[in-house]
């Protein structure tokens, strides 16, 4: 009993990634078969990719929050308070929509760094820190949207939300972010033998670029097969891209892990944690700016309840990715494919008519089998 329990922290702890893609294709496999086809549909696939998008943005920055050793539970409700911001500006003040882009963006990051500044200077908890946050931004929503839905009228807005890419330009992406990748794992690979560590078996990150390219090549058929991609996903391939390079291959990305490894050694050696904490807490609201805007422009209205409990969607999609909840550990790839899994449950159990109790209480039992694993994990390599 005792070795088939290590065998299995071996195999969770090296192939982390290739597990979640076997238990997305399970989860599809399911619900597949449960619907008659129905879930597999080229229209639901994009509906499922739009809604996963959300709260895959939330994820991607979240995740260099808790590999930093802090958390966030205000992202669900800044992420209210920004999508009724953009909506404001454009039905009430009436700006044109690069400045309503910009000042959100803006406001996200400023109200992100705020945070930042609590939790890296004032040296107050971050739990805390978002706890005060998610009950203020829910209450600045109230105030800004006066407790009713504000329908937007921006034509341009509205696209950013249910618009499609064109089929080329999708078609293009997908061969790019393919080609990053590959670029990300060799460069990787070449800068583990620079500085004397140990290098993966060329098979392996040659085994899951090929899986990688198959599920791109995958998402972008059948999405061509409907209307295209949809912009939302579009945003967060580009996210994908750009903070997996950042986290692998640039110093400000191995200060992320050395602050959540281990802290004091990390601010001993010259790096000034604050700095790179705050930093985290800027792109977090970044993040939960990008996701307002997307929120508003899908609905083409802004909620009082918009974003709410988003920010327990994201944490457990950074935990169901394999991030470590003691910090040091995680990708924005698991991130992502931690909320897929979550969006194809949410998706695939609506559609199964299952009652909401059901989906709440699935759901918590998954996450408690991923902090579970990640316990595992952290046991075998004591």
């Amino acid at each position: 009993m005792a070795a088939t329990v290590k065998q299995l922290q071996r195999i969770f702890t090296q192939y982390k990634i290739l597990a979640l893609l076997l238990a997305i294709i399970a989860i599809w496999a399911f619900f597949t078969w449960r619907t008659e086809g129905d879930f597999f549909t080229a229209r639901n696939f994009s509906n499922l990719l739009r809604q996963m998008a959300i709260t895959g943005m939330l994820a991607a920055g979240m995740v260099f929050v808790i590999i930093a050793g802090e958390i966030d539970l205000s992202v669900g409700s800044l992420l209210g308070l920004l999508g009724g911001v953009a909506a404001a500006l454009d039905v009430f003040v009436q700006v044109p929509l690069p400045v309503t882009f910009a000042t959100v963006l803006l406001l996200g990051l400023l109200i992100g760094m705020f945070n930042g500044y609590w939790v890296s200077y004032m040296r107050v908890p971050s739990f805390i820190v978002g706890l005060a946050g998610m009950l203020a931004f829910r209450g600045v929503l109230l105030a800004v949207t006066k407790g009713s839905t504000i329908p937007i009228e921006s034509a341009g807005l509205v696209e950013f939300g249910q618009g499609y890419l064109p089929f080329m330009l999708g078609n293009g992406l997908a061969v790019v972010l393919f080609v990053v990748l590959a670029l990300i794992t060799f460069r990787g690979r070449t800068n583990r033998r620079r500085y004397n560590l140990s290098v993966a078996p060329l098979w392996q990150d040659l085994l899951r670029l090929a899986l990688l390219g198959g599920v791109i090549a995958g998402f972008v058929v059948t999405l061509n097969s409907y209307q295209g991609i949809p912009i939302p996903v579009f945003v967060l391939l580009i996210i994908l891209g750009v903070f997996s390079f950042v986290a692998r291959s640039t110093v400000f990305g191995r200060r992320i892990y050395a602050v959540g490894s281990n802290l004091e050694a990390t601010r001993l050696s010259g790096v000034n944690t604050r700095v790179v904490k705050m930093m985290l807490f800027g792109i977090m609201g970044l993040m939960c700016a990008l996701a307002g805007l997307t929120t508003t422009a899908r609905l083409a209205a802004a909620s009082p309840a918009s974003g709410n409990m988003a920010e327990l969607d994201a944490i457990a999609s950074c935990f169901i990715g394999g991030t470590s909840m003691r910090g040091g550990s995680g990708t924005v790839l698991g991130a992502l494919i931690g909320a897929l899994i979550m969006a194809s449950l949410d998706n695939g159990m609506s559609m199964l008519s299952v009652e909401t109790y059901w989906q709440m209480i699935v759901k918590g039992s998954i996450l408690l089998l991923a902090v579970w694993v990640d316990v595992l994990s952290g046991s075998s390599e004591r």
